[in-house]
């Protein structure tokens, strides 16, 4: 692996890690909202 390729996989990896954050918020946020309106 060149060193290019390192940093486009960290790149990558940082990237992945912050939609996987993003969705879980999403999610999180969809059970409130249901929680709230009384809706399971």
């Amino acid at each position: 692996m060149e060193v290019s390729d390192v940093s486009k996989l960290k790149s990558l990896e940082d990237e992945n890690a912050k939609l996987k954050r993003l969705l879980a918020d999403a999610m999180l946020d969809k059970v409130v909202l249901k929680d709230l309106l009384g809706k399971s």
